[in-house]
């Protein structure tokens, strides 16, 4: 199917010269003079190599027709990390190099849209936010401001992120899963 490169988004999947590759990025440039462009930063899926194009915006590219599908991930295994489908209870090996970076913030139970083409899944897009106990962090100075001095956390998978000086070691934070960052101290 046909759309504008403007409306790429990423975890796309498109076909590029009989190839399909998968979206990392995708980002729209608007001069004040000139053409319009999107930049398309993407993963060939048959052998994991990278590759950036550049189009106009209202230029068209073909998307993969693909499935999305949510999965519950129950465990790793090796290199991949299995899910199963909550309507059929099969089970699905994912590739580490599909999840990437993201693997840390997977957690058992968590219910993900997995992006299936012909049977593999090529894509994954976990839950925006995520909770996690912080593990390690400095302890409470008195009369520290809560203006804008954050300290580094690090949280029970490991991640290292920034925290307001208010919390402590052992508080359940909620963690944005695109870029680690924190949101809130955990309603739970």
């Amino acid at each position: 199917m046909k759309v504008i490169a403007s409306s790429v988004r990423k975890g796309n999947i498109l076909e590029v010269d009989g190839q399909l590759y998968v979206v990392l990025s995708a980002e729209s440039f608007f001069p004040g003079k000139g053409t319009p462009t999107t930049q398309i930063d993407m993963r060939r899926l048959s052998d994991g190599t990278k590759t950036s194009q550049r189009y106009k915006t209202t230029e068209q590219v073909e998307r993969a027709y693909v499935e999305d599908r949510e999965h519950t991930y129950l465990y790793q295994d090796g290199d991949n990390y299995i899910f199963m489908n909550p309507e059929t209870y099969d089970q699905l090996p994912v590739s580490g190099d599909v999840i990437g970076d993201q693997a840390v913030y997977l957690q058992e139970g968590m219910a993900c849209m997995l992006s299936i083409y012909e049977g593999n899944a090529v894509a994954i897009d976990l839950p925006q936010r995520v909770t996690l106990e912080v593990v390690e962090t400095e302890p409470t100075v008195k009369g520290q401001t809560a203006s804008s001095s954050y300290k580094p956390a690090i949280l029970s998978n490991g991640v290292r992120t920034m925290v307001p000086p208010h919390i402590g070691t052992g508080t359940r934070i909620v963690i944005m899963t695109a870029d680690g960052s924190y949101v809130e101290r955990a309603k739970d």
